[in-house]
């Protein structure tokens, strides 16, 4: 998306005030002007500084924004839904306080040893966060947003190359962490995608996230056909399926969860952002929404379970 291909190098003298010019913000992103004035404009999403004279400043943390934006209108995100997306995400930050400062700090080193393909610096990175955070702060506040980043920057020469050794460093930790986690346990559910709707490294995590002492997560691979997901149900035999995704569900994928819901033989669950989307439009449904966030998944996947979370 950047010009020429090539990786942006912002001015040194931007560098020093720490707000960049629309021009800039342009240049840096590869969001036009009109767009990023857009964004501010008919949704909020941006709210750069002004100058004396009128004209906008933006902050770093506004460029990180206008990343996620971009991020979730490639998954398919309605621009006017991301808005309440963000927000939740700038809560949580908030609520973690000193605790940005170290995942800011851990992301650069990150981005550092991608851009060498270091793969011994990513190790003692990984193991570094893993030991002073919680598994869900690993992915979510350090490792996945530099894998977002670099996903948005598909086209800028070598960010390819660098997201696909990200991707492939994580998927085989996740691996390697849910092969610790194989021990059985009480309850069981089954973890699909949505056809077409994520990547194989957020399925992982997910699968990740939902695990617990409790509960036991068999995990199908993307490709998993939705109209077979009965069939797979009825030989497992689990207490759910959780379907997984990061995009709205479409009006065609509503009406083939309605069939599904129809011939199976236990509760049907919904994860990632597509449950915070479809939350509303699925209230009083018999499938249950278990939202985005990993903590928050886990919780509601245990009160339905027991009984205590209501469709």
């Amino acid at each position: 998306m950047n010009e020429q291909g090539r990786k942006p190098v912002i001015d040194a003298g931007l560098m020093q005030q720490d707000l960049f010019p629309i021009r800039e913000v342009s240049r840096l992103t590869g969001v036009n002007a009109v767009t990023l004035r857009a964004w501010e404009r008919r949704y909020g999403l941006i709210q750069p500084t002004r100058t004396d004279s009128g004209h906008r400043l933006y902050s770093q943390a506004d460029i990180d924004d206008v990343r996620r934006i971009l991020g979730w209108l490639e998954r398919g995100v309605a621009v006017s839904k991301v808005g309440s997306i963000l927000a939740r995400d700038h809560a949580l930050a908030g609520q973690a306080g000193g605790a940005m400062d170290a995942w800011a700090r851990w992301q650069q080193q990150i981005r550092q040893a991608v851009q060498r393909f270091d793969a011994a610096s990513l190790d003692r990175l990984f193991d570094e966060v893993f030991a002073a955070s919680a598994v869900d702060q690993v992915f979510s506040e350090v490792f996945m947003p530099v894998w977002h980043d670099l996903a948005v920057g598909h086209g800028g020469y070598g960010q390819t190359s660098e997201w696909l050794f990200l991707d492939q460093f994580l998927r085989g930790r996740v691996f390697a962490r849910l092969r610790l986690a194989r021990a059985p346990r009480g309850r069981t559910v089954v973890l699909a995608p949505l056809p077409g709707h994520c990547h194989e490294l957020e399925l992982l995590v997910a699968s990740l996230a939902l695990g617990s002492d409790e509960v036991g997560v068999t995990l199908l691979a993307n490709g998993q056909p939705l109209a077979e997901l009965a069939l797979v149900c009825e030989r497992l035999k689990p207490d759910a399926l959780v379907l997984f995704s990061h995009q709205s569900p479409t009006v065609e994928i509503n009406r083939r969860l309605a069939r599904l819901v129809a011939g199976l033989e236990c509760p049907l669950l919904l994860a990632g952002e597509a449950a915070e989307l479809a939350q509303e439009s699925l209230a009083g449904s018999p499938i249950a929404c278990l939202g985005a966030q990993g903590s928050v998944m886990r919780q509601r996947l245990r009160q339905f379970l027991a009984g205590q979370l209501d469709t």
